[in-house]
């Protein structure tokens, strides 16, 4: 059985960024054999103008990242959104496989030691973090990097 990704990404607010970033994370993600659950595509078909839709759709964000086996966090921005943030938060309290993406050149931190706060590699191991801290789409499928690994785990 494949792996699930939760795919935490703040792309879907964006129709161009849903058009043009999202698909080529996914094929990755896809073609190392991850079942892929991205949040916009899975949990936003309801009806906008009914009385609690979002309360909705952060209930279904919440079940996706307690039953997925792994979360891939999209961490762009300064800082990263704060949805991204909660899931990822979420996903590391529960021991989940923790997989950070980040290709955005800004800094963003209050350590010498990371690329990010410091909090967001809680998931992470101390030693060897960086296999599991991704700058390029090209990086996601390297077999160097701990994704790779973990998703050739059975």
């Amino acid at each position: 059985m494949d792996k699930i990704i939760y795919l935490a990404n703040p792309y879907g607010f964006s129709q161009q960024q849903k058009k043009l970033l999202l698909p080529p994370i996914i094929n990755k993600l896809k073609s190392l054999g991850a079942d892929v659950w991205e949040p916009f595509e899975r949990n936003n078909q309801l009806d906008f103008s009914k009385p609690g839709w979002a309360y909705k759709i952060a209930q279904a964000d919440l079940n996706d990242v307690k039953n997925c086996d792994g979360i891939f966090a999209i961490v762009n921005g300064t800082p990263p959104d704060e949805g991204v943030m909660v899931e990822l938060g979420i996903a590391i309290a529960l021991n989940k496989a923790i997989f950070l993406f980040r290709d955005d050149f800004r800094k963003c931190t209050d350590s010498e030691f990371y690329p990010l706060n410091l909090m967001l590699f809680a998931g992470v191991p101390e030693v060897g973090w960086e296999n599991y801290f991704y700058t390029s789409v090209e990086e996601i499928d390297s077999q160097d990097k701990a994704l790779y690994k973990w998703l050739s785990k059975n």
